[in-house]
């Protein structure tokens, strides 16, 4: 059940639930936009590694 359906009731246990699972997607998406934007700003940078390089 999807909350634009009408037989969807807000007690406790879909508050709950409706709240970890934004949270969790909340904090995924936080962190891969992070990523995406740090990859962004490194290449533009020239900050990115480079083939001919060895450790």
């Amino acid at each position: 059940m999807f909350p634009f359906n009408f037989e969807w009731i807000w007690d406790i246990s879909h508050l709950v639930f409706m709240g970890g699972l934004w949270y969790a997607l909340g904090i995924i998406g936080t962190g891969m936009g992070y990523c995406i934007i740090k990859t962004i700003s490194d290449t533009a940078q020239g900050k990115g590694a480079h083939h001919d390089e060895h450790h």
